[in-house]
């Protein structure tokens, strides 16, 4: 008895959805592998929360510094600058 065209159209479809199953399978397994250590949505938004309170925290501090400095050195400044002859840049 051999196999006729339909035997051999049947078993290449059966094959090829084992494959196909086979292959999902696998890339699902080294997906999950490659995105194991990513943070998830609860623990990536925490940290960004974290993250942009502490960048407001420096933003403030680094106003509040340099108006400090403009306000310790503005006027030294322009007494060097008056006393050198010096036009100013402003």
């Amino acid at each position: 008895m051999s196999l006729t065209n339909n035997d051999l159209k049947l078993i290449k479809d059966v094959m090829k959805v084992t494959i196909d199953e086979e292959l999902d399978i696998k890339l699902e397994e080294k997906l999950e592998e490659k995105i194991k250590y990513l943070p998830n949505k609860e623990e990536f938004f925490a940290k960004m929360d974290e993250l942009i309170t502490e960048l407001k925290a420096m933003r403030e501090e680094h106003t509040m510094l340099s108006h400090r400095v403009y306000e310790d050195h503005g006027p030294r400044i322009e007494k060097v600058e008056k006393k050198l002859g010096i036009q100013a840049t402003i």
